[in-house]
């Protein structure tokens, strides 16, 4: 992966950010409750920086990179989850990955986004239309993937999460996906919140935690502001006596490489990389699609492809 450093960051702004992001998982009402709590301001700038993005598509693809990074939360070992939008609107579609290591990574199927008006942040469904959201694990060790799928119908990922979690597995969850961005456009903070009831919740429990959910602040406003996640925790939800029980770092990341490239060209049959050789303009540039590294090869690198084939 090449990654990209975000316009005008200096190293110590890299370096603080970096040990900001983290995904802290706590429970609330002594155990009714799990929740996660997401501080995602380097991430989601790495990202636009990375698929050079606009303030829209730095938004939608934003809340998409949180909404993956909240539910990595869940996953243990070599676990992953792919979550996934195909829909009629502009957007046309979306596609993120997070793992177990906290690391995301994923694209939007059209940038930039075209939109003949502006958008309203808080209402983003007329750039997806119609269309499905669909959730895959990936269980280590397990034979097959497991998913699930919802229509759209949320104004937003937020509430179209929230609806696949109750539609898909009977749970009752709230989701805030934040990314707060200037009158410029520029990323000022970046945050999301995961709280799910917990089987056996008594409904003293759900009446707190609908009521506590319906008026939080923003958290990218929050984090934007300096606020730290502990503190956020500890003030937002004092009414649910809140527990911490540990956090990880959250990071875009993508395991392409210039050489995993090298061996898809590789691959290739040989006609096809003769016809490279003879049609194609060089050096001949592939673009990874989850994080949008660019790496080039040359005329010699793929005649060293073309002679291994035979």
């Amino acid at each position: 992966m090449i990654k990209r450093t975000p316009e005008g960051e200096s190293l110590r702004s890299r370096l603080e950010q970096s040990v900001k992001d983290r995904l802290y998982h706590f429970l609330l009402d002594y155990g009714a409750v799990r929740g996660a709590l997401l501080h995602a301001g380097r991430l989601v700038g790495e990202m636009r920086a990375n698929h050079e993005l606009g303030p829209l598509e730095t938004l939608v693809l934003g809340h998409a990179y949180i909404g993956a990074a909240l539910m990595s939360v869940n996953l243990k070992g070599d676990d992953r989850l792919k979550l996934q939008v195909h829909c009629t609107g502009p957007a046309r579609g979306l596609s993120v990955e997070s793992n177990a290591f906290g690391e995301v990574r994923g694209y939007l199927a059209e940038v930039p986004i075209p939109v003949r008006e502006p958008v309203d942040p808080s209402d983003l469904s007329p750039l997806f239309a119609e269309g499905v959201l669909t959730v895959t694990r990936f269980l280590a060790g397990a034979r097959q993937s497991f998913s699930g799928q919802v229509a759209l119908e949320g104004r937003g990922l937020a509430e179209n999460l929230t609806h696949y979690f109750l539609a898909s597995e009977q749970a009752g969850s709230f989701f805030q996906l934040s990314v707060r961005l200037d009158p410029r456009g520029e990323l000022l903070g970046a945050g999301g919140l995961f709280l799910q009831l917990l089987p056996g919740a008594e409904q003293a429990s759900v009446d707190r935690l609908e009521k506590l959910s319906a008026g939080l602040p923003s958290v990218g406003a929050a984090f934007a502001a300096g606020l730290p996640a502990e503190e956020l925790l500890a003030e937002w939800f004092a009414p649910m006596n809140p527990l911490l029980l540990g956090s990880r770092r959250v990071a875009f990341m993508c395991h392409c490489s210039a050489q995993r490239f090298g061996h898809f060209l590789g691959a290739l049959p040989r006609a096809e990389l003769a016809d490279i050789l003879e049609k194609d303009p060089f050096p001949v540039v592939t673009t990874c699609s989850n994080c949008n590294s660019r790496y080039s090869f040359s005329r010699a690198q793929i005649e060293r492809l073309h002679r291994e084939r035979e």
